[in-house]
């Protein structure tokens, strides 16, 4: 994560299945660049547990009602997982900030496109499919933002520790960001 900071990144967010989470959204949630989540929140207790470590948003893979409202409660950004429109508005009626798109389909920003057609006022963030050479498009087709996962995080990048690998792609990401229209 230190080398996707390095890159360039601020929002970032430790999963809960990466042994030690808690405390490194602890760790990194005490610097003042740094806007620090939890992932893959399933439960309240889990939500509890990652603001009380200082998450300021939580990332669901599903959508589970009972996790939005806890993020309301604690007065927290929620990010629940969505496929279907019918799941984004579902989310969105329940409290969610924003939707995530997971997993993102082929054409991601021809989905965001389709969906923002009629649910214009859903604040659609997709992740997984999220590449340094299709972000753009989805941005323009309307998303609110977007997640890198692999494309940040090369699995053989990370077996191998490769933290200049990491960084390389975090700095061609943000550079490619300044390009974009917001």
């Amino acid at each position: 994560m230190q080398a996707a900071i390095d890159g360039g990144f601020r929002m970032v967010e430790f999963t809960l299945t990466t042994p030690g989470a808690l405390e490194l959204i602890a760790e990194f949630s005490r610097r003042s660049d740094l806007l620090v989540g939890a992932g893959t929140v399933l439960t309240v207790e889990q939500a509890r547990q990652a603001v009380s470590a200082g998450a300021a948003f939580l990332v669901s893979p599903v959508c589970d009602p009972a996790v939005i409202a806890a993020a309301n409660e604690l007065h927290v950004v929620s990010i629940p997982g969505t496929f279907t429109p019918t799941e984004m508005l579902a989310a969105d009626q329940a409290g969610a900030d924003f939707v995530k798109l997971f997993p993102a389909p082929a054409h991601v920003a021809d989905y965001v496109s389709a969906v923002l057609g009629p649910l214009p006022h859903l604040r659609i963030f997709p992740t997984a499919g999220v590449t340094a050479d299709n972000f753009g498009d989805v941005l323009r087709a309307g998303a609110a933002g977007v997640g890198f996962v692999k494309s940040l995080f090369d699995p053989d990048a990370m077996r191998r520790r490769d933290v200049h690998a990491i960084r390389s792609r975090a700095e061609a990401i943000i550079g490619r960001l300044a390009g974009v229209p917001r």
